[in-house]
């Protein structure tokens, strides 16, 4: 990334001092560090840093040797550390990601920029270029997530369970999040059934380090079925 594009994203409105990146950690020190690099070295350091961690490896122990402020939790699932993780910062623009180094942190400046341009949430597709480095059946998965929330909610979307997001503050307070295993797909739909403006942008997406810890087939099926309840529910609310 350029000192010119990154000056140019950030020239006008919100700045990185304006930014939290946050994420929910669980036995992550093989990438931990590596990503908090990757975020000071793209802020300067001036990014706001929050972790929401049930790890019993040094994951916590990394994270604070990087500066992040750690929230320690019991582990209840993604949704509850991720939700947690959102709403603890008190800085306008929240950038949302994963801990295990699959997401591009060279596209924060990009992100705040589309803040800066007026978007309510802008939301990272790993699908446009190809996501090569995702597991077939993962992809797959999540090819037909996305079919199925375009098809409930009669809207387009392309990536609805990406770890990568931006938002602005006040959505993430406004709203009343209700899913654990779902939550990245309700994070979506629930502002974009509330006609804010929400922008998918493509993005890289990388081999993650460390193991997974979301089995496919019951991880699969609360997405889905979180999918159809939020769809309905902001269908009818």
């Amino acid at each position: 990334m350029s000192t010119q594009r990154a000056e140019r994203a950030t020239d006008d409105g919100f700045t990185f001092d304006d930014l939290a990146v946050v994420m929910g950690t669980y036995n992550e020190a093989d990438a931990i560090g590596t990503v908090l690099s990757d975020i000071a070295d793209v802020t300067d350091g001036r990014a706001e840093v929050v972790c929401v961690d049930g790890s019993s490896d040094r994951t916590p122990e990394i994270a604070r040797e990087h500066g992040a402020t750690v929230i320690e939790q019991e582990p209840r699932g993604y949704g509850v550390a991720v939700r947690e993780a959102v709403l603890t910062p008190d800085r306008p623009v929240i950038v949302t990601t994963d801990c295990d180094d699959t997401y591009p942190m060279e596209r924060l400046p990009d992100f705040l920029a589309e803040v800066n341009d007026g978007a309510d949430v802008v939301s990272g597709d790993r699908l446009y270029y190809g996501a090569d480095e995702m597991p077939g059946m993962n992809k797959l998965g999540n090819e037909l997530f996305a079919l199925l929330a375009s098809v409930l909610m009669g809207e387009r979307v392309h990536d609805t369970t990406t770890g990568m997001r931006a938002y602005r503050r006040e959505v993430v307070r406004k709203i009343e999040w209700t899913e654990n295993t779902g939550l990245s797909a309700e994070l979506l739909m629930r502002p974009l059934m509330r006609e804010y403006d929400v922008r998918e942008r493509p993005i890289e997406y990388d081999e993650r380090r460390g193991e997974t810890k979301l089995d496919p087939l019951s991880g699969g099926a609360a997405i889905a079925k979180s999918i159809v309840r939020v769809a309905f529910e902001e269908r009818f609310r």
